[in-house]
């Protein structure tokens, strides 16, 4: 008898590894406790794979040999533990997907800059013609495209919440960027427990394999001696040490093995420190993959940058609209506003996931004429920032926002839209979010 895999939720993710389980020859069944989008239904409908919405039917979930979990759905749901308590193993659909290709990963993870990292990454292998796929939380889902295409490398970004469900998979180059406080919410307000859930990109590594990562993060610094890593180190930083694989100095930036080249720090895309950084990790990436450092160079340069990480919207009677809507963190955030070069306006707040402001405070204190509230809770957000004298409105839509930014900036200012938050209060997503903010700014 075919053994009977169920999955649940049925965004790209599940449905994705719904279409590999079915072709795979697995009796397969999908539930959602949330309504399922007509794309998805329809993917399932055309495969005839069984599903339902709105519910959980236990009879129908309890009975499966194993189990893949949508991110999204935490550990401690109903659904779960009961699936625990009986021994039914629950993986993720990346740990699924991985059982059938041999396909060489490159997985990056961190608190702040996977997204703009792995779009990076993915830039300079297409641009070497490699036969290459961008998966994990962006592009098509892994599993999706494990079954329906045939790629020699993936390039995928991985969540903590992907990194919990997984435990035979097997990065052949890890990418931790930093660390940093966020999703507590899900870790029991547990610092360690996040830290351990990102460091799991790094179980299965052998000898052959390659750990890149930001050598100044202190929490990477304390924990690196606690897992037995077998890959090669491959650690980036700002400042020249012995040891590095990318650095800069004088206004290079250095990038020493597997093959040592430099290009000039002002040739780079992106800007700011944070996307130094993410650069660098591309760059040693695409070195230990054996492109050639022309190519890497010429990507590195060419690079467009991300939606919703601090997009350039508009510029509108002499005021810049920048759209960061990605910063679901205090730690983006704080990126972010290290790089404003002028006065700026920050529209901040939404679904607060225990977050700590002080992060940002001085920066708020030097950089901010202007804070604009908005969420339907912004009681933390006052009691923390009314003290600076800064003045502040409360919004409950991004139209408002946007006309209270008009209103308040100045010549010559920025209004910033890095919310430090979840959207999930007033937006069905960051990218809802973000694509809102663009829309109210072009109809100024």
């Amino acid at each position: 008898m075919a053994k009977r895999i169920v999955i649940l939720g049925a965004g790209e993710s599940g449905t994705g590894a719904a279409v590999l389980a079915q072709k795979k020859g697995f009796e397969t069944f999908v539930s959602d406790m949330s309504a399922i989008k007509d794309k998805y239904k329809q993917m399932l409908d055309e495969r005839n794979i069984r599903w339902e919405e709105g519910q959980h039917s236990e009879s129908l979930i309890l009975n499966a040999d194993e189990v893949i979990k949508s991110p999204g759905i935490p550990n401690d749901a109903p659904i779960i533990l009961k699936l625990k308590a009986q021994g039914t193993p629950v993986i993720s659909e990346i740990e699924f997907a991985g059982r059938y290709t041999h396909a060489k990963m490159i997985c990056i993870t961190g608190s702040n800059g996977k997204t703009t990292t792995t779009s990076l990454i993915y830039h300079i292998f297409k641009k070497a013609g490699l036969n290459v796929g961008l998966a994990g939380n962006i592009g098509r889902s892994l599993a999706y495209q494990v079954a329906e295409c045939n790629f020699d490398y993936y390039v995928i970004e991985l969540s903590s919440f992907q990194l919990d469900n997984m435990y035979k998979f097997h990065a052949n180059i890890a990418v931790l960027m930093n660390i940093t406080p966020d999703h507590l919410d899900r870790y029991n307000y547990e610092m360690q427990n996040y830290v351990d859930a990102k460091f799991r990109i790094i179980q299965n590594q052998t000898d052959d394999d390659a750990f890149v990562f930001w050598n100044d993060d202190p929490i990477i610094q304390r924990e690196l001696h606690k897992y037995g890593i077998h890959g090669r180190y491959f650690p980036f930083a700002e400042k020249k040490e012995e040891g590095l694989a990318a650095f800069t100095e004088q206004d290079k930036v250095c990038f020493t093995r597997p093959i040592a080249f430099n290009m000039e720090q002002e040739e780079l895309a992106l800007t700011g420190t944070h996307n130094l950084f993410n650069s660098m990790a591309a760059g040693i990436s695409a070195n230990i993959a054996g492109i050639h450092k022309e190519c890497i160079r010429e990507a590195l340069k060419d690079f467009k940058g991300v939606e919703h990480r601090l997009e350039k919207v508009a510029r509108v009677r002499g005021v810049d609209y920048i759209n960061d809507s990605k910063a679901t963190n205090v730690n983006s955030c704080w990126y972010a506003l290290q790089s404003m070069k002028t006065k700026t306006i920050l529209i901040l707040g939404g679904k607060d996931k225990g977050n700590d402001y002080n992060e940002i405070a001085s920066l708020v204190k030097e950089k901010c004429t202007g804070l604009i509230f908005m969420g339907l809770h912004n009681e933390k957000l006052h009691a923390f920032f009314d003290g600076f004298g800064i003045p502040t409105v409360d919004v409950q839509s991004m139209k408002d926002a946007v006309n209270a930014a008009y209103k308040m900036a100045r010549q010559g200012e920025t209004v910033l839209l890095s919310p430090c938050c979840a959207s999930f209060d007033l937006f069905k997503s960051y990218e809802d979010r973000g694509d809102q903010f663009k829309e109210c700014v072009k109809n100024l």
